[in-house]
């Protein structure tokens, strides 16, 4: 897939981050700020780590 739009660009971003907020919730750990902060500050959500990807699932599937 090749994404040249900005909306393009904007769904693959959201797209890796659920991706990295999903290895979090199975244990994976980043250097740097964690994907559950760069989730909530960026997309105004709020929860716990899994309420936050079951909102991002949401934000994925209404941009499809």
């Amino acid at each position: 897939m090749i994404f040249d739009t900005p909306e393009g660009i904007d769904y693959f971003v959201l797209c890796s981050r659920k991706a990295a907020l999903k290895m979090e919730l199975i244990g994976l750990k980043r250097r740097g700020r964690s994907a559950y902060s760069i989730c909530k500050s960026e997309y105004g959500l709020k929860g716990n780590k899994q309420a936050v990807f079951d909102q991002m699932e949401a934000l994925v599937k209404a941009q499809q």
